[in-house]
């Protein structure tokens, strides 16, 4: 089940919503847990005994970890922290990555072991990384293993951020399970924020997707096309992911927790250490504290540390997916890391128009390498957008296009920086505008909930890329 579709809209998110509020505090968890399981398995129930697997190992191994630290049995809890970390790797090693090993482990071998007939569970990386997270917590003392299962089954499987994040740490919402704020006002913030991020992944997002589409399958290409579609698909994945975040934030405000951000505008940045700190911002801090910084971070020898974030973004890019363009997506940022704490960060800092243009080129370049799992045609698309590739400059179908997309292009461009915000903050400090913008608000949000649901009832393009993950 998608967010934005008419199904969750207007008949599964009403009916939890009013479900959640008539019924008394102590069931509220027991609501969200149900609501959860309805979720994810609308589309592919047998994989609820996955789900349930994983939850009830870490369930288990949290309290078994906690009681052996409480006894100083540091070797039993270190254990415990092992076998649970092993199952949870395994079973997303299994479901996510199998075929990519067989295929890779034919091809090397000239054999044809058979492909596992399997499919990837909607939100799995992102739920494998919650237990992860909450056993390493555990086992470090930062945080108490939570008793009730119910509870715990609830953080997990929490529908609003299961399918997209923001990865969610038990430490970020623990006291927010047994204690939280419900109120007309969160309601009303959660349901704005709601509405702006739907609007974002359908108004925005899928509408650069379908330029993204009609590239592919155009046969006449020119430079200014592929420019075209590698913006387009840049802008397109940020909105549509964005846009999901915004919605599970959302979601989170009208059942009283407080998500993570997830996005600061990494468009603005003038260095890649910086987009990273603003891009996915929940992903990066969790390879931070549970990967990085185990292994050592920046306090050993340089060589040392170079390996580290090799490591580390080696590990990002296999968990957006099981390919080799995923593989040197994360292998071309940690090279461009390294290169920026070692020789250029000082000068990005400083000449900032120079840093901003730097990391548009490589974030541009980098998606089109994220967007093709043939790396051949990545670097083909790469070579056509510098005028390398046998096509002409300009064509007929790339005109038409920028015709009929150049609107939202230039739309999307402006949405991707805190302009927006700044100019509406600046209309808000004059009382009668801040007034008339209160009153103008809620009519906004009503009429772009019926434009989104206008594009989706036309069965408008509406892919989801971080289903995949």
């Amino acid at each position: 089940m998608l967010f934005s579709s008419i199904t969750f809209l207007y008949y599964f998110l009403p009916v939890v919503v009013i479900i959640y509020y008539v019924l008394p505090k102590k069931l509220k968890n027991t609501v969200l847990l149900t609501a959860s399981i309805i979720f994810y398995g609308w589309g592919e129930p047998k994989y609820l005994v996955l789900m349930a697997v994983s939850i009830l190992q870490g369930y288990i191994f949290g309290i078994l970890i906690e009681l052996f630290k409480n006894r100083q049995k540091n070797i039993s809890a270190k254990i415990s922290l092992i076998l649970t970390i092993t199952i949870s790797l395994s079973l997303l090693g299994y479901f996510k990555y199998s075929n990519f090993f067989i295929d890779n482990f034919n091809s090397v071998t000239g054999l044809s072991v058979p492909l596992l007939k399997i499919s990837l569970p909607i939100g799995i990386s992102f739920y494998t990384f919650q237990i992860l997270s909450y056993s390493a917590d555990i086992y470090r003392g930062t945080a108490k293993a939570r008793k009730n299962l119910i509870d715990f089954a609830a953080y997990v499987s929490m529908f609003p951020q299961l399918i997209a994040g923001p990865i969610v740490r038990y430490s970020d919402i623990s006291e927010q399970l047994d204690k939280r704020n419900h109120n007309i006002s969160l309601v009303s913030e959660g349901l704005r924020r709601f509405v702006i991020g739907l609007s974002k992944k359908v108004l925005i997002a899928n509408v650069l997707g379908e330029l993204t589409e009609a590239f592919k399958i155009s046969e006449s290409k020119s430079i200014l096309f592929v420019w075209l579609y590698a913006v387009a698909y840049t802008l397109h994945i940020y909105f549509d992911f964005s846009g999901y975040s915004d919605m599970a934030i959302g979601l989170g405000k009208i059942f009283g927790f407080s998500f993570p951000e997830n996005f600061d505008y990494p468009y603005i940045s003038t260095s890649i250490t910086e987009f990273w700190r603003r891009w996915h911002m929940s992903l990066g801090r969790w390879f931070k504290d549970y990967l990085y910084i185990p292994l050592g971070g920046n306090r050993v020898s340089k060589p040392r540390a170079m390996l580290n974030i090799f490591i580390v973004w080696l590990a990002t890019g296999l968990w957006h997916g099981a390919s080799w363009n995923f593989v040197l997506w994360g292998f071309i940022f940690a090279v461009l890391l390294i290169i920026e704490k070692n020789f250029i960060l000082k000068f990005l800092n400083s000449y900032k128009a120079i840093g901003h243009i730097y990391v548009i080129i490589c974030v541009i370049i980098s998606f089109v390498i994220f967007d093709n799992t043939d790396i051949t045609s990545a670097f083909d698309t790469i070579k056509d957008m510098f005028g390398v590739g046998n096509i002409p400059l300009i064509s007929t179908e790339s005109i038409y296009n920028l015709r009929n997309y150049g609107f939202i292009i230039i739309v999307s461009i402006i949405g991707a920086t805190p302009l927006p915000i700044k100019i509406i903050n600046k209309i808000r400090k004059n009382k009668v505008s801040n007034n008339l913008l209160n009153i103008a608000e809620p009519f906004t949000l009503v009429a772009l909930l019926a434009v989104v649901t206008g594009f989706l009832i036309d069965g408008s393009f509406n892919p989801f890329l971080y289903f995949r993950f």
